[in-house]
């Protein structure tokens, strides 16, 4: 079991935004669960979060190894829109986590893609064939390497920024600009470690967008990634002052009701890792995403009706 200890010597405030301080890695909510699990110590006695660090108080973090995670076949219903011997493209529903990790062992796209059948090994056992993700709330798709070659090829049109990747996102507000391209360096928020942030000294990122729709309080929007970092046509839009819809983390908390926010991943091309044909797949909208734009169409042109007939 190992251990981490901390000298404190300045009274610094509450003992969970202490740590955050002391070790950066850790995230508020891994503290809190040490805490609570008396696994995080002060002078070798557990405590409550709030307490008041002193000078000359002595912390002790007990870490406990994470079990081992090995995704293992589990057979589920897969939309998969293309397959052939060295690649399939598969339509991902919200809900679904791509890979399994500490919160997710298991019930993962990679689970049913390793019953469905092969995949490339380069990512080892917990992302077989996964060659790029999208957050488990959003719907779209994915390419998925079926051997070594194929992977090897996939990322490498990734780094080069030489596939397509585009996305339909309903974000609040109207966008007045038809077009627009973010460019802002995403980094992790330095207030909240759950979130990704535009923080000078970021990565480079890169989203164009184009505005398809206006309602009279959203705008749909079709976004094209020229990279592809954490949340980041979640977190560049929020960054402009228009978060996506439903978006449980970066949107506000008066948002339209769905399965989390309304992004997905409508459009995706590259070029074939072994005959070298170009391919483009298109996936439809789920359901809640269409019912929630006639809605919002229903509701426009009634009130576009109401302005007019007051304005005879």
């Amino acid at each position: 079991m190992k251990t981490q200890h901390f000298k404190i010597t300045t009274e610094s405030g509450r003992l969970d935004r202490v740590m955050t301080q002391l070790d950066p890695t850790l995230s508020r909510s891994q503290i809190q669960s040490a805490i609570k699990a008396e696994r995080l110590l002060v002078n070798g006695q557990p405590t409550r979060a709030k307490y008041a660090v002193h000078s000359g108080d002595e912390l002790t973090l007990i870490f406990v190894e994470p079990l081992p995670i090995t995704a293992k076949p589990q057979a589920m219903p897969l939309d998969i829109i293309y397959e052939d011997d060295q690649v399939l493209v598969v339509n991902k529903p919200q809900g679904l986590v791509v890979h399994p990790s500490p919160g997710h062992p298991d019930g993962t796209l990679v689970n049913g893609l390793l019953a469905h059948g092969q995949l490339s090994s380069i990512n080892g056992q917990i992302r077989p064939g996964i060659v790029h993700r999208i957050d488990k709330d959003t719907s779209g798709l994915l390419m998925v390497a079926k051997t070594d070659i194929a992977h090897q090829s996939l990322a490498a049109q990734l780094k080069a920024k030489t596939n397509l990747r585009r996305y339909l996102a309903l974000v609040h507000g109207v966008i007045s600009a038809d077009t627009g391209t973010i460019d802002a360096p995403i980094a992790r928020d330095p207030k909240n470690r759950q979130r990704q942030a535009v923080v000078a000294g970021g990565r480079h990122a890169v989203t164009h967008f184009k505005v398809l729709e206006r309602f009279d309080q959203y705008t749909l929007v079709e976004c094209q990634l020229e990279t592809g970092r954490t949340h980041q046509i979640r977190v560049h839009f929020r960054y402009i002052g228009h978060p996506l819809a439903g978006d449980p983390l970066y949107g506000p908390k008066k948002t339209l009701s769905g399965h989390g926010q309304f992004l997905h991943a409508a459009t995706l091309g590259f070029k074939h890792p072994t005959t070298g044909q170009w391919l483009t797949f298109e996936a439809p909208l789920p359901a809640i995403f269409t019912e929630t734009l006639t809605r919002l169409r229903q509701e426009r042109d009634r009130h576009t009706s109401e302005t007019t007939a007051d304005q005879r």
